[in-house]
């Protein structure tokens, strides 16, 4: 296949050919600026404070519209504006493909999704909610995630891979949902070795949440109250630690509210933090008792003045993604499917790429 780079001063078009087909991959990037470094290599475990501070909302997103990124994931770019800044580190871009049903293929038809493309310097990270995904890739990995599995990809010095619906997928046709998250790398692990950790829906603790009058002693915490769970995917949750390993300190839940219900979710104080409404609606309630209502597809970024934020949950049906983690504070030079720190490092990318000596 071959690479074609159409730039401009934030922009750029990235146009992957392969043999089987065209694909369009259009990247909508911004680069800015941060400073500081941070490494991390063990998750940390966070409970709840007995002197909490709530947090305050800093921004509501609302939700944005969708786009295509291959013919197999039509998605909205959650961050809108605020991908690749300092807002938002350690992560850099989030798109959510919401449920859609894809009809079974016809005979002759190739599967959906996005043919060989290259990344380095971060992670991806692919949650399924709905349908199969298959990811092949130039260090040997292969592998089909489904319903609530996860697949955590470090790109590191950088990889080649696909991701289309599943053959069986395909097949049958069905309801689909994923969501893509891009995590940034620190400076010193920009050029680790590529890595693929499959994460399997039954390897993700499920932890019992519950409503804060039973936290606060008006009750006893136990599975036949709890209003819903959290699915701890990276870092810790009421002690039960995460299966996937990161490089940088990296909180990744996915929340289900089964009941109306009031939770607080723990943070420490520098974190950056981040709620998605998957589905639903939320009030976030600040430490002067105000609220900032999120609705489906919606994002709460939060200022980091406390060590909890507490939400209400006003339907029995709530589904929220929760990413936190400590900031990078390094310098983001963010060019199509690289991000490094400095714009040498992505012409030397691109040099790479194009030479062949990548992706192993």
């Amino acid at each position: 296949f071959t690479l074609f780079v159409v730039t401009g001063a934030t922009t750029m078009k990235t146009v992957f050919i392969n043999s089987a087909k065209t694909i369009l991959f259009i990247l909508v990037l911004s680069l800015h600026q941060i400073n500081h470094l941070y490494s991390f290599t063990n998750a940390v475990s966070i409970k709840m404070s007995t002197n909490t501070v709530l947090r305050s909302v800093k921004q509501i997103l609302p939700a944005t519209p969708k786009h295509w990124v291959g013919d197999g994931f039509n998605v909205h770019p959650v961050f809108a504006n605020k991908a690749f800044t300092e807002e938002v580190s350690p992560f850099l871009m989030f798109d959510y493909a919401p449920p859609k049903h894809f009809p079974a293929l016809k005979e002759g038809q190739e599967p959906r999704g996005v043919g060989q493309h290259p990344h380095r310097g971060f992670e991806t990270v692919t949650i399924a909610f709905k349908g199969e995904v298959e990811h092949a890739d130039s260090v040997g990995n292969r592998d089909t995630i489904k319903a609530g599995d996860v697949q955590w990809m470090t790109a590191g010095r950088g990889i080649i891979h696909q991701e289309f619906h599943s053959e069986e997928f395909s097949k049958k046709g069905g309801d689909f949902e994923m969501c893509q998250l891009w995590v940034n790398l620190p400076k010193e692990h920009k050029m680790v070795k590529p890595t693929y950790q499959p994460i399997l829906k039954g390897d993700i603790p499920q932890v019992g949440i519950h409503d804060i009058s039973v936290k606060n002693g008006e009750g006893e915490c136990s599975a036949e109250n709890a209003v819903g769970n959290v699915r701890v995917i990276a870092g810790s949750f009421d002690g039960r630690i995460g299966p996937a390993s990161t490089f940088s300190p990296v909180e990744l839940w996915d929340v289900t509210l089964e009941k109306e219900s009031t939770i607080e979710l723990p943070f420490p104080e520098n974190y950056n933090c981040i709620l998605f409404v998957r589905r639903g609606n939320v009030a976030i309630i600040g430490k002067d008792g105000t609220e900032k209502n999120v609705g489906p597809q919606g994002v709460a970024l939060t200022e980091r003045d406390g060590s909890a934020v507490r939400l209400r949950s006003s339907s029995r049906d709530t589904s929220l993604l929760v990413m936190a983690g400590l900031p990078l504070e390094e310098p983001i030079a963010a060019r199509g499917p690289f991000v490094m720190n400095t714009w040498d490092e992505i012409r030397k990318a691109n040099v790479d790429f194009m030479s062949g000596n990548f992706g192993q």
